[in-house]
């Protein structure tokens, strides 16, 4: 699968429709996904399975689905999702307020 963002979309809608041709393009609005395009003469069970990674990285990206519920729902293996998500500049590991006790905890335990 390809992606790319509205900008270079604008910029160069052929390209995105070459790629198309080949697989899906996962199009970007900002840092989440917005559309898909899938070339008309691909079969529908064709289009699904590549669909499904772009469909499980928007999830884990909102966190509606854990890592192991949108690699379960991208029918991929892990680590070639965790390929996809790094292509898609999508984060596995996310930092909130607890991370940094979380961390200075662990830096606690490892220096026992």
């Amino acid at each position: 699968m390809h992606a790319t963002n509205v900008r270079n979309l604008k910029k160069n809608p052929s390209l995105a429709l070459r790629q198309a041709e080949e697989s899906p393009v996962l199009v970007l609005k900002g840092d989440e996904p917005n559309a898909l395009i899938v070339h008309i003469d691909k079969s529908i069970a064709e289009g699904e399975r590549s669909v499904r990674p772009a469909l499980a990285a928007a999830l884990f990206k909102d966190g509606t689905l854990s890592l192991g519920g949108a690699v379960r729902l991208s029918g991929m293996v892990t680590q070639a999702f965790l390929q996809y998500l790094d292509e898609l500049g999508i984060d596995v590991v996310r930092f909130d307020e607890t991370t940094r006790h979380e961390a200075a905890d662990l830096d606690r335990w490892l220096a026992s």
